[in-house]
């Protein structure tokens, strides 16, 4: 029930502040804003102040913010009658939000002091007819760089392998003396109990060290913790429309599954990190050129752009809208088979 508890705060949390940039943008640009609800209704209390009404409602999966006019452009001051630029600010908005937040959680987390495990990093095992064993690694190399960063720990390496998935990645090795250069290509969906590469690692030479970033460097670092985020979603989703990878995303049962994994495994504080990739998936999604989403509207607000200032009719977009609903809660239940068939299967959602 705590956990239960924890993932529906974390993913309002990170739903209202979504809604705050629309909300922000759309007060900035003169926008009416009806309602701001955390929750969906049916509505259990609210307030209103000025024109809108701030709602708490049952079902706790998030919140929303009713603008007025998303289609209808006949009042002066709905979204539909505002210029195309204000527009796409307001619809960006709110993946921008989450952009940000997951920026600031991994910046933090940088400029918090932490105790790091480093040292040398060895090959202890080379699984047959693996990546590893196709790029001519051995029991025993020393992995002194991969993808030309200096490897320092197997955590170190194991995020970078994972950053490299279905990509071709170098990486350079000591052997009885000799540096050598090879290019390895980690895999989606490896054997079980053989990882990406195939290699089973270890460390020598340990040491503790701790460390801490001050902002001007954890920022930068933050940055480029989404860039990746980012590139790794990327990869994810032109493997799997190319047939070399599984579906790349889960739905509410997967993510339900897949949180408690990681928390049953790293502990409750392992949902700071977590909060900040959730929150790089949200802006993902919510950005896709889907219909009823926010990015299926900015699609038709650069179409109106393209043709010069010529909008299609707002009832032919609201109909658009309203099929890729019914075909995006379509999508969610077949997902959301598949999750339960790999529960059931005893299948990891983070393996």
């Amino acid at each position: 029930m705590i956990f239960i508890l924890q993932l529906l705060a974390l993913i309002v949390i990170l739903v209202v502040i979504h809604e705050l940039g629309h909300f922000v943008t759309a007060k900035l640009f003169g926008i009416k804003v009806n309602e701001f609800g955390v929750g969906f209704p049916p509505k259990l209390w609210g307030v209103k102040k000025g024109e809108t009404e701030y709602t708490i409602n049952a079902v706790p999966l998030g919140g929303f913010v009713k603008l007025e006019g998303e289609n209808d452009p006949s009042h002066p001051r709905s979204l539909a009658a505002k210029p195309p630029w204000q527009r796409a600010i307001v619809l960006a908005s709110g993946s921008f939000m989450n952009a940000v937040l997951a920026i600031a959680i991994f910046a933090g987390l940088y400029m918090v002091p932490r105790d790091v495990q480093i040292g040398d990093v060895f090959v202890d095992q080379v699984t047959p007819n693996s990546p590893a064993a196709a790029a001519g690694l051995m029991a025993g190399d020393q992995v002194l760089f991969a993808d030309g960063k200096d490897i320092e720990s197997v955590s170190h390496l194991g995020a970078i392998i994972s950053r490299n998935l279905g990509e071709d990645m170098d990486v350079t090795v000591q052997r009885g003396g000799q540096t050598l250069e090879t290019t390895v290509s980690p895999r989606w969906d490896p054997p079980e109990g053989e990882g990406p590469t195939g290699v089973v690692l270890r460390l020598e030479n340990a040491t503790i060290v701790e460390r801490s970033d001050p902002f001007w460097e954890a920022i930068p670092k933050g940055f480029k913790e989404v860039g990746t985020v980012l590139s790794v979603t990327w990869n994810a989703l032109t493997s799997w429309v190319g047939g070399d990878a599984p579906v790349p995303f889960s739905g509410p049962v997967g993510i339900v599954r897949g949180t408690q994994e990681v928390v049953d495994e790293g502990g409750a504080l392992v949902l700071i990190p977590l909060a900040a990739l959730l929150s790089v998936s949200l802006a993902i999604f919510n950005i896709l050129p889907i219909p009823a989403l926010d990015g299926g509207r900015l699609l038709f607000v650069i179409i109106e752009f393209v043709r010069g200032g010529k909008r299609i009719p707002p009832e032919k977009e609201g109909l658009v809208h309203m099929i890729g609903f019914a075909l995006l809660i379509a999508m969610v239940l077949v997902i959301s088979y598949n999750d339960i068939t790999k529960i059931i299967r005893g299948e990891s959602f983070i393996r």
